[in-house]
């Protein structure tokens, strides 16, 4: 683990987050992960797992699929492609404090000017952005090769642009969404496995949404996307400046026992 007093700032404390402690922190966290096998492999395995599915079910779509089949098995593959922002960054986060909590090296953190508010920042931060890259990379190939292989009228429906927009928008919402129900269980859970299974299911609820609008209920449009979307943000900040503000480091530390 990298020492804690690389997180230690080299100027004042102010009021203001110190991003010099925070992209120590994310440093940190992405140095952990590269060590941690049961990490690593969920980042390489689930997305692959996620993304195998929708291809082939694309790919068996024959070309006179009628209509409403076609938009039905389309919606379906979105809304398993959004199963990687969901679930990749919430696995991740879960572990964000309660392993720190059971491998001893939280506490030490801690005891650096580094303050509850950076630290989560910094948590959350070197979950979301190895999940954003890879939900895009697989949605990324999943286009190339539906574009590649698949049916004249399957390409056109499935790149239809209010469903790349709704793609796009809300796989950066929906894995901060998962990564802040993740860090506000981890702070209190004690088990790490414990941990991982609520965070999963906390990070299903948006799904709703997304599914709604893969199955037509709600018509994909640009402006429903958009507003969807701004709705989302909305949530994930609130969820931010809720978590930031019930937990201080004494319920990190103790977290459950709190």
């Amino acid at each position: 683990m990298t020492n804690p007093t690389t997180l230690r700032p080299t100027g004042r404390p102010t009021s203001r987050p110190s991003w010099t402690r925070i992209r120590a922190l994310v440093r940190k966290e992405l140095n952990d992960y590269r060590r941690n096998h049961f990490i690593t492999t969920t980042m390489a395995v689930m997305p692959l797992l996620f993304m195998i599915e929708p291809v082939i079910t694309v790919f068996k779509l024959p070309a006179n699929a009628p209509a409403s089949k076609l938009d039905a098995l389309v919606g379906v593959s979105s809304l398993e492609l959004m199963l990687i922002p969901a679930l990749v960054p919430a696995v991740v986060a879960s572990y964000a404090v309660v392993g720190e909590r059971e491998q001893g090296t939280l506490e030490p953190v801690l005891t650096t000017p580094i303050r509850p508010a950076e630290f989560l920042l910094g948590k959350a931060l070197a979950a979301f952005l190895p999940a954003l890259v890879i939900a895009y990379a697989m949605y990324g190939l999943f286009l190339a090769a539906v574009g590649t292989f698949a049916h004249p009228n399957v390409v056109h429906d499935v790149f239809q642009a209010p469903r790349i927009l709704a793609q796009l928008l809300f796989t950066p919402l929906l894995a901060l969404w998962s990564i802040w129900a993740a860090i506000a269980i981890s702070t209190r859970a004690g088990d790490v496995r414990v941990a991982q299974q609520l965070s999963s299911l906390a990070s299903l609820p948006p799904l709703s949404v997304t599914a709604l609008i893969g199955f037509n209920v709600i018509q994909p449009s640009v402006g429903v996307a958009v507003s969807l979307g701004a709705a989302l943000f909305l949530i994930d900040a609130l969820a931010w400046r809720l978590v930031s503000t019930l937990f201080h480091s004494e319920r990190l530390v103790t977290g459950a026992k709190a």
